[in-house]
């Protein structure tokens, strides 16, 4: 009797354990939120910074939402086209530049699924959309003299909407990547994103890859 006690006992204690650490396990993995820092590379090679969280709606599988500012992903043709200007104005005046950046700013949600392995490492992939808001930053220089806004009426040159203002358009984006859980919630995310961005005379296409930081919930 007393060992059919203790062996009842042990079952209990046993199974409220594994029961305790399944509902730990499931209640950290409800969502996360973390800071990204990434490489960005596309017709040019930039930065970006942002930010990203997401919320379980079935095992494995998260809705997420993402947010940042990719310092410059300027096309060929937004180059060539200020190649063009600065040409002309090289047939009347000495010592031209230019330079051509174009930021985006943009906001994505979608779906990420998560894959269990046999180690803490948790591979994904995801896809989703949004929209980008994309700034035509180019400017012109004479002698080193920055002489952008005095174009119009110093040289009789008139900026295109490819070369002035900005513009918001949607995008795609795809990634993958693996969650790797640091320390208790913290959590590293090492991952890769491919965004295109559907401009009017031709998509920009603006690849990812770098690293998250945060915690999970």
């Amino acid at each position: 009797m007393r060992v059919y006690v203790a062996a009842t006992i042990l079952t209990l204690v046993c199974g409220g354990t594994a029961r305790a650490q399944t509902t730990a396990a499931r209640q950290a993995d409800r969502g996360y939120a973390e800071a990204v820092l990434q490489s960005s590379f596309g017709n040019v090679t930039s930065q970006s910074i942002g930010a990203e969280a997401g919320v379980t709606v079935r095992p494995n599988l998260q809705v997420f939402v993402e947010g940042g500012l990719v310092r410059d992903a300027a096309t060929s043709d937004t180059s060539a086209a200020a190649q063009q200007i600065a040409g002309f104005l090289s047939r009347s005046q000495s010592n031209v530049g230019y330079s051509v950046k174009q930021p985006v700013t943009f906001v994505a949600g979608g779906l990420k699924m998560l894959f269990p392995t046999s180690t803490a490492l948790k591979p994904y992939v995801l896809a989703g959309g949004g929209i980008a808001n994309v700034k035509q930053d180019v400017a012109f220089t004479i002698g080193g003299s920055d002489v952008t806004s005095a174009l119009p009426t110093q040289y009789g040159v008139t900026l295109g909407s490819d070369l002035s203002g900005s513009f918001t358009k949607p995008m795609i984006v795809f990634g993958a990547g693996a969650v790797w859980p640091a320390w208790h919630q913290l959590v590293v995310d090492f991952q890769f994103r491919f965004g295109r961005i559907f401009a009017d005379d031709a998509g920009i296409n603006v690849g990812r890859a770098g690293i998250g930081v945060g915690v999970r919930f």
